[in-house]
């Protein structure tokens, strides 16, 4: 069983303040995301309290979902959550020689696996599995796309 916290990272060859001003640009998710294909801003983003929606397909399923930025401070951090503080994700900037480490962090927080349970019912928890795999998995896909995107550039 994987946890339902998880974050790995990876070091790039690129300043904090570029990394965050690539991440912190969430239309351009889709290009390092494995899951998410596109985000658009409902506010003027990024900024403490801008929203935004994501279009995710993985396994074929296709779903959309509203998120809220809850940290945006460049250079060091950039995090949302999903839905009513459903699943909360983070990208952390931490200077390095010769670049950033990169930390991409994801929690799949008690008031998810509530709404999931209503949501789902008895299939609540293989939906659960499933997403928490798909994180486990895309996170460190996710990493090593942003590192060639970022010192490609």
């Amino acid at each position: 069983m994987y946890s339902l916290n998880y974050s790995d990272s990876i070091e790039i060859a690129a300043s904090p303040e570029a990394l965050y001003a690539l991440l912190s640009d969430v239309t351009r998710t889709g290009e390092w995301s494995p899951s998410c294909v596109s985000c658009t801003w409902h506010d003027d983003g990024p900024r403490e309290g801008a929203r935004f929606t994501g279009r995710n397909e993985d396994h074929g399923r296709v779903w959309e979902t509203v998120s809220t930025v809850v940290t945006a401070d460049p250079g060091r951090e950039f995090a949302w959550v999903v839905g009513d503080s459903f699943v909360h994700w983070s990208y952390t900037f931490t200077p390095v020689d010769g670049g950033t480490r990169l930390t991409e962090s994801w929690k799949f927080r008690p008031e998810g696996v509530s709404m999931f349970h209503e949501k789902y019912g008895e299939d609540a928890e293989r939906q659960i599995a499933s997403r928490t795999v798909s994180a486990h998995r895309g996170i460190p896909v996710t990493l090593r796309a942003i590192k060639r995107i970022a010192e490609s550039a």
